[in-house]
């Protein structure tokens, strides 16, 4: 395979060959039977305090019965899901070796979630990997550009949807993206005491909605969302972010271990300033290296702000309602000493399938600096006087199987397209 870093029809036409090919994951799972510990550690990890994930008594009160995971946990890369592939769909993995666009730039630039049923502590879960969609997108500056859509989707082993994830990696040629030179003016300005205080402020206003409900019919078009604060961004949050959400995809590991996964990805790893092998993803706690990328600093991942969107949401709806979609869009970095805002308001109010009670929320993330840095959409099923309690959404198709749900997922990326 040729490492031209072009992309070609060529290329284009070796990954939609993919499509519909169930992949087996590169990492296993950081979590493989999550449990009330588990949950605790990833809603912490994306400082999430909510009783409903970390307090048993508490939760064991709530309409759901007991702990139930954060939606965050669902989803996620490696979070959690052993693979499920037959003898023959893993016999056809060779075919999936190596990368058709080999050299071709790749960044996570969106991705789409769904959530479909609660996960309870203590189920193994299995996992369903494949890519769904390759569409040819322009880049902002003129040259091609692929989008790369890999979806995961989960079940417990009682044979539970929990819910799926889509992940659009956007793929653009190195050249086009060395010679923008786009971030070169960004400052990451000093803090002075005044301006933490302000931070101080607001995470000291904020509250959950918790066990208070919040009726579809009080709520309205326009009304806002409560605000969170995240930030100033440390290289710390990362670190707490690590322990509760694992290494992710490239299964990044310390000394022997670190030693073997470099024999197995030995790209992923270049030589440090004394010469040592250390990982790429060092860019978001290494300020030198993150130069060398062509950012003035270190900066975070984009499934960090993911989470944080979430949390906002989660915050506001409360322990009834159900979160049923959320899309994020990453379009900036948030580099470590920047704060994040999200925000966001209720733009329709309507009866979803089946009657179901549900509201649409237009969300964002907002730098110091004033820039958005995380356009997000997001559907909420609410509780209702009228409806009664939330009803749990339908998996893709009314499928009730991970082979179901990615058939359903394909053929409406292909209508999407059409």
């Amino acid at each position: 395979m040729v490492d031209s870093g072009k992309i070609t029809d060529e290329g284009v036409a070796g990954l939609r060959a993919r499509i519909g090919v169930p992949q087996a994951y590169p990492a296993p799972p950081h979590y493989r039977r999550p449990g009330e510990d588990a949950f605790r550690q990833v809603a912490r990890a994306y400082g999430d305090d909510n009783p409903l994930w970390s307090d048993p008594h508490y939760a064991s009160a709530s309409r759901w019965k007991g702990s139930i995971a954060p939606p965050a946990l669902v989803g996620g890369d490696s979070l959690i899901g052993e693979d499920s592939l037959s003898a023959e769909e893993l016999a056809r993995q060779s075919e999936l070796r190596g990368d058709p666009l080999r050299g071709v730039h790749a960044f996570y630039a969106a991705s789409e979630r769904e959530w479909w049923a609660p996960l309870s502590p203590d189920r193994r879960i299995r996992r369903r990997t494949a890519l769904v969609d390759v569409v040819d997108q322009p880049s902002e500056f003129g040259g091609r550009g692929i989008q790369e859509w890999t979806a995961q989707a989960f079940q417990t082993d009682d044979g539970t949807l929990l819910g799926a994830q889509y992940r659009m990696m956007y793929r653009t040629e190195r050249e086009k993206a060395r010679e923008r030179k786009k971030y070169d003016d960004i400052a990451v300005e000093q803090w002075d005491e005044a301006s933490i205080a302000e931070v101080d402020a607001h995470y000291a206003q904020e509250r959950q909605r918790g066990a208070e409900p919040r009726w579809w019919e009080d709520v309205s078009v326009g009304d806002p969302i409560s605000t969170l604060v995240k930030g100033p961004l440390t290289v710390t949050d990362m670190i707490c972010w690590h322990v509760g959400m694992g290494m992710g995809m490239y299964d990044v590991a310390p000394l022997r271990l670190g030693y073997l996964n470099r024999q197995r990805i030995p790209r992923f790893y270049h030589l440090d300033e004394l010469g040592v092998p250390d990982v790429m993803q060092r860019v978001h706690w290494d300020p030198a290296f993150a130069r060398k990328s062509g950012n003035p600093t270190t900066f975070d991942y984009g499934r960090m702000r993911e989470t944080w969107l979430i949390h906002a949401c989660t915050d506001w709806m409360g322990d009834d309602a159900w979160l049923w979609r959320l899309r994020v869009e990453f379009r900036k970095f948030n580099y470590v000493g920047d704060v994040q805002w999200i925000e966001g308001h209720v733009v329709r109010h309507y009866l979803a399938d089946e009657g179901r009670p549900a509201v649409d929320l237009e969300l964002h993330t907002r730098n110091q600096r004033g820039e958005t840095t995380s356009p997000a959409t997001a559907t909420v099923l609410l509780p209702s006087r009228e409806h009664g309690p939330v009803r749990l959404p339908e998996p893709p198709g009314r499928a009730a199987t991970l082979a179901g749900v990615f058939d359903a997922t394909i053929a409406g990326f292909r209508r999407e397209r059409s």
